[in-house]
């Protein structure tokens, strides 16, 4: 009979595999009995190699970016969540800053952009001026793991925003995402969801494209370069 997991280390499996789009909790346990073998202790994991976890992922692992990868094996060395705190939310009132954005980020812990659009358990909203960025609401995702479509339930979520980052999203998702007017924007690693918002803030004080302009109450010409910085 295997052993019930501690609660240390069930937090850090239900993290990583939140990590890896379409892998489950469960499908990510009996990766590492592959891996490391059962019981799953917290020295097995903490001596885990990104070459080891890998082939034990094998064919699981071919469409999931290779950054998702060692988060998912940081969680589970229970190195990324050390300091991953809410952050704080700041007051905002519809009009407070005109001619700004509102902008989602998926998320996992602290005031990351580390999160999958299909995965990530909240999304980070910020509302983004030329001379201002407010976080002004953390949003879970945790009541839409029921739903009949969660991509649709994921969109509708952050329907008020402009645009959302990510670190990966699938070609459904984006279908969904766009025909809720919300524009996705990908990255290829991890970041630091403020430094995001700042290169956002550059954007909205230059010359933003027509719909983001829109968006914004004003005229611009192009996001071209922003995005193709973003990994687009």
């Amino acid at each position: 009979m295997t052993e019930p997991l501690s609660r240390d280390l069930a937090l850090r499996i239900g993290l990583a595999a939140r990590a890896l789009p379409d892998v489950s909790a469960a499908d990510l346990i009996a990766i590492l009995d592959e891996a490391v073998g059962l019981p799953l202790t917290g020295e097995k994991l903490d001596g885990l190699t990104v070459k080891a976890f890998r082939k034990a992922g094998g064919e699981r692992f071919i469409a999931i970016p290779g950054a998702a990868q060692k988060e998912a094996l940081a969680l589970l060395k229970g190195e990324a969540a050390e300091g991953a705190a809410d952050p704080d939310v700041q007051p905002y009132a519809e009009g407070d800053m005109p001619g700004s954005l509102r902008i989602a980020c998926a998320s996992n812990g602290g005031e990351r952009l580390d999160g999958h659009f299909g995965s990530c358990s909240r999304f980070l909203i910020y509302q983004v001026a030329a001379d201002e960025c407010r976080l002004i609401d953390i949003r879970s995702t945790a009541e839409g793991e029921d739903a009949e479509d969660k991509n649709v339930w994921r969109a509708g979520l952050i329907a008020d925003c402009q645009v959302v980052h990510v670190i990966s999203i699938g070609g459904p998702a984006v279908a969904k995402v766009v025909r809720a007017n919300i524009h996705p924007v990908k990255h290829p690693r991890p970041l630091d969801a403020r430094a995001v918002m700042a290169e956002m803030q550059k954007v909205v004080a230059g010359s933003p494209p027509p719909w983001l302009a829109r968006a914004m109450g004003r005229e611009a010409e192009t996001l071209k370069a922003f995005l193709e910085d973003a990994g687009q």
